[in-house]
């Protein structure tokens, strides 16, 4: 296909499955998962969804069985929309394979096949904050993002290579297992300068582990000023 056609073919797609955040992301400088033969992708498409703006605002505190109902929710459309794109990408003749919303599949260092910011970032969706989260310009951090890579040529970027959180430390101040180090990111810091990913795990195994087995948390995204401007303007934006 034309780059020309696959970038209104795309557009056309993400419009259809009312995916309003996306972008693609050049990865040809990363180690990607592999296809069944072994070979690596050189693009990727980075999806964000929305979660509800107004369960967000509500587990500044902690979290609830509100926001554990609407991470599953989110994930299972991420996981939905991912599956189609990478089927339908295949069916034009290129390799495909999506990455799901959250599976962590290295037990032991608390990650999964491929971090699903560092797409987004290299795709132009947003920048990573203080909270180790991704934040956008529309929805905050208040989303969750899928990745489908691919070798279609894919119109990429440009990426964002700085973040927008200024001095605000609000996620830092608000993290109950003191977990984040209140460093500034950008490209390449290694994920533990931002964050103490054990000591975060910990506490929420050891104090929600009723959503999710302790998967959930959400306190540093509710906090952020990004989010709460959502909230602000547009009171359901999903």
């Amino acid at each position: 296909m034309a780059a020309a056609a696959v970038a209104l073919w795309l557009s056309e797609w993400m419009r259809t499955r009312r995916i309003r955040l996306w972008g693609g992301a050049d990865l040809r400088e990363f180690s990607t998962p592999e296809d069944l033969f072994g070979e690596r992708f050189p693009f990727a498409l980075s999806l964000a969804v929305p979660m509800d703006p107004r369960i967000m605002a509500g587990i500044r505190c902690g979290p609830n069985q509100a926001y554990a109902d609407e991470y599953a929710r989110v994930n299972r459309c991420i996981d939905d929309a991912s599956a189609a794109l990478a089927a339908a990408i295949a069916a034009r003749g290129f390799r495909s394979r999506p990455l799901a919303a959250s599976s962590r599949t290295d037990a032991v260092n608390i990650q999964g096949d491929f971090p699903h910011k560092t797409a987004a970032t290299r795709a132009g969706v947003g920048w990573v904050g203080r909270h180790c989260q991704l934040i956008t310009r529309p929805f905050g951090s208040w989303i969750r993002l899928g990745t489908v890579f691919t070798d279609m040529q894919i119109a990429c970027g440009p990426p964002i290579e700085r973040n927008f959180c200024g001095s605000c430390r609000r996620c830092v101040e608000a993290c109950p297992a003191k977990a984040l180090k209140g460093n500034g990111w950008h490209p390449g810091i290694p994920r533990e300068e931002l964050l103490d990913v054990r000591a975060c795990d910990q506490w929420k195994k050891e104090n929600y582990f009723q959503y999710h087995r302790g998967h959930n948390c959400g306190i540093c995204s509710a906090v952020c000023p990004y989010g709460m401007k959502v909230l602000k303007k547009r009171p359901n934006p999903v």
